[in-house]
């Protein structure tokens, strides 16, 4: 396994990836999905190249041996309140086949120290409130809730289409140093 900062040749198949991992069926196969939650897409082709485009923002994949992408992660650097240098992990991904085998923590353990080569020394990340089981794994790897939630961004259809009126993010955050 490798890690690497996407490029735009890598657009495709990180498209069907993300979307495959989240939304319809195909993501019923790992533990990931939010089906039951959301409907529509989690990405587009569009919203990924502008995400390579922006220096302050980093995809990484998640490689096998084949060179096929079986993962991925966005990190966006930010600066806090208090003048910090900062990450946001977004779009954490692993092919929902090959989910339950230690590749999210792997690939979140490569991401801390991509941050932490950028100079952050916090990593931040939301989850959708109704996602216990992934706020437990999160914080099983040092995540801890601030307190803070944030809207879920309705009628924005880039985001999903959600099943439900209720939906809101909690955010986390962990230490980098």
């Amino acid at each position: 396994m490798n890690v690497s900062v996407a490029s735009t040749a890598d657009v495709p198949a990180l498209n069907r990836l993300v979307n495959s991992a989240y939304r319809g069926e195909s993501s019923r196969a790992g533990w990931t999905t939010e089906a039951d939650i959301l409907g529509g897409q989690r990405v587009d082709e569009g919203r990924l190249s502008e995400i390579l485009s922006d220096p302050k923002q980093r995809l990484l994949c998640l490689r096998n041996d084949s060179n096929e992408v079986i993962g991925c992660v966005c990190l966006e650097q930010y600066t806090d309140r208090d003048g910090a240098r900062c990450c946001y992990l977004g779009m954490l991904t692993i092919n929902p086949e090959k989910q339950t085998g230690g590749l999210g923590k792997f690939l979140i353990g490569r991401a801390e120290e991509f941050a932490r080569a950028w100079g952050a020394i916090r990593m931040s990340l939301t989850v959708i409130h109704v996602r216990t089981e992934l706020m437990a794994w999160y914080e099983r790897r040092g995540y801890k809730r601030t307190g803070e939630t944030e809207p879920f961004p309705y009628g924005d259809e880039r985001f999903g289409l959600p099943q439900r009126d209720d939906l809101h993010f909690v955010v986390f955050e962990k230490s980098l140093t």
